[in-house]
């Protein structure tokens, strides 16, 4: 499954996420490292220095997620100030023939 303008793809299924049930706003691209974290985080009592490498890794794929979208989100503030800019030269009223002379 491929999500929308994003680099990254589904690797959890639906079905795999309802089973873990993972929380809608969670069902992203990095729902794949989630599933395991939350279940050694239950196995190990949510201990704090306990699941550091599941947790880097599930903090560090949402962390690549958040600057993709703001790199997007910059290229389309670029173009909007370009389509603006375009629109703001002045649009000459007097012919360039009628100042030849």
């Amino acid at each position: 499954m491929e999500v929308e303008g994003s680099s990254k793809k589904m690797i959890a299924t639906q079905a795999e996420m309802v089973e873990a049930r993972v929380p809608i706003p969670y069902r992203d691209q990095c729902a794949h490292l989630l599933i395991p974290l939350n279940k050694c985080r239950q196995a190990e009592f949510y201990l704090p220095w306990k699941c550091e490498t599941e947790r880097h890794s599930y903090e560090k794929c949402e962390y690549e997620l958040v600057m993709e979208r703001m790199l997007k989100m910059q290229k389309i503030r670029e173009e909007e100030a370009k389509l603006k800019q375009q629109k703001k030269q002045p649009i000459s009223l007097i012919p360039n023939t009628a100042n030849a002379s």
